[in-house]
């Protein structure tokens, strides 16, 4: 059995794509910050027959998430499938001009070196699989700069750079790398942007394995 990650584990998104992974048969290693959430989000899995574990690790701290991965795939398998999409904090979209250097720190930790910790951290066992699957979850500024949003701009923007690269290099190797944009807000009651439709969306982009970029809905005017 091979296992699905999930970094940035939640009761929205990550939980529906979470359902829908363990229903094709994959063990699922939650990973996020507070332990009780954890506990709760895995009781739930553990409710539909699905094998689920918690790890403890935060976004902003690269080490923590290497060693969460580690241990995941010790428990339940070789990672096949990498998610990442943490929620970034509020105080990531600050105005331009009201952005200073300093302030960039942590969206490029949350956006670029902690993605690029958990890709080189689950490489290896992909490889050994024969096959994998890197999916990255950002929001429409890492298309579409927005001003007052400059942190999540600039670090979605580095985060999806990073990953077309990944795509295009990991191909021959069987390892698939794809980014699913989502413009707006994710909504129960939203036809494409809701938890259960993008978690569908999540799992057919692994499964179909084509183009990089996809979009859960068009990207306003």
């Amino acid at each position: 059995m091979t296992t699905y990650a999930l970094v940035g584990a939640g009761p929205g998104l990550g939980l529906a794509a979470a359902r829908r992974f363990g229903a094709a048969g994959h063990s699922v290693a939650l990973v996020a910050r507070d332990r009780g959430h954890l506990d709760a989000l895995t009781a739930e899995l553990a409710g539909a027959d699905i094998t689920a574990r918690g790890f403890t690790a935060d976004a902003l701290d690269p080490a923590s998430l290497t060693a969460a991965l580690a241990e995941a795939a010790t428990a339940l398998g070789p990672v096949e499938i990498l998610q990442y999409s943490p929620v970034p904090r509020a105080d990531f979209m600050r105005p331009v001009l009201d952005t200073g250097a300093d302030d960039l720190d942590d969206p490029l930790t949350f956006s670029l070196r902690s993605p690029v910790t958990c890709v080189n951290a689950v490489l290896p066992g992909m490889r050994e699989l024969g096959r994998g699957t890197l999916l990255f979850v950002n929001g429409g500024s890492a298309v579409r700069p927005h001003p007052e949003r400059a942190g999540t701009s600039v670090a979605f923007a580095a985060e999806s750079a990073y990953a077309r690269m990944l795509h295009d290099a990991l191909a021959p190797e069987n390892i698939h790398a794809a980014q699913l944009i989502v413009p707006g807000a994710i909504r129960p009651d939203a036809e494409h942007s809701s938890p259960t439709a993008l978690a569908e969306r999540l799992y057919d982009i692994h499964r179909t394995r084509d183009a990089f970029r996809h979009y859960a809905e068009p990207l306003p005017d």
